[in-house]
């Protein structure tokens, strides 16, 4: 990769920038503790995340989409709690684990720092399958300023479709080569890559919590790094 010609940079959010694992095992856990439920909570978390994301990934194939990603986790939320014995929930209970915790996760920590002196060189984009709405409400709750967000809610087709790809550089008004990827998950990386985009794989090993294993590292990507700092520094950037 030509670091000299990369204009901007698109970022996975959800797992590369938020810690969505243990905002998922933690408010999981206090519901369960409400009404005397004992579980693996990581477990369940990873659960969740696993049943939202099925939800989310081509959507948009087959026609138009009738939910976004709000919608996904409040499904896959049902699924969870109605197999753990938590069926008691109140639509309040669970709207403040779809909606009000996935809104008001936490960034990793090596990010927020980082982020305004990559914007000194680069346009960076949130690029990501969730809601505006979780990555607008989120980038207020870690102080992040994105220059822009491309949510695939906008049109429709979501990643790995290739068309989310094409879309996003077209809104950029760039080539697709002209563009880094940012992600910890190789599925995304590898689609963007297959679309013409420069790939950076950082590493999130605590992504899935201690039950889960992170994406492995083998991929050919342009970039592989353990954090964001030094990812910046690959790019050209004194982080």
């Amino acid at each position: 990769m030509d670091i000299s010609k990369i204009k901007a940079l698109t970022f996975d959010t959800g797992g590369t920038i938020l810690d969505w694992h243990t905002g998922f095992r933690d408010s999981l856990a206090a519901l369960g503790g409400k009404y005397g439920v004992e579980a693996d909570w990581a477990a369940l978390a990873n659960d969740m995340r696993k049943k939202s994301l099925g939800r989310m990934l081509n959507l948009g194939k087959d026609g138009p989409p009738s939910y976004n990603f709000d919608g996904a986790h409040a499904a896959a939320l049902d699924e969870v709690l109605s197999a753990n014995g938590l069926d008691a929930a109140t639509p309040e209970e669970r709207r403040a684990i779809w909606w009000d915790k996935v809104h008001s996760l936490q960034c990793w920590p090596d990010f927020p720092a980082v982020l305004p002196k990559l914007r000194e060189k680069y346009i960076v984009a949130s690029f990501t399958i969730l809601s505006f709405r979780i990555v607008i409400d989120t980038a207020r709750r870690n102080g992040i300023s994105w220059d822009s967000v491309i949510s695939c809610e906008a049109f429709g087709k979501y990643k790995i479709l290739p068309e989310a790809y094409q879309t996003a550089a077209k809104l950029l008004q760039l080539e697709p080569s002209e563009i880094c990827m940012v992600a910890c998950h190789n599925f995304d990386l590898d689609a963007a890559k297959a679309s013409g985009f420069n790939t950076a794989f950082v590493r999130r090993p605590d992504e899935w919590g201690p039950a889960g294993p992170p994406d492995p590292t083998a991929h050919p990507h342009d970039i592989i790094v353990d954090s964001f700092p030094e990812m910046a520094r690959a790019l050209g950037v004194d982080a």
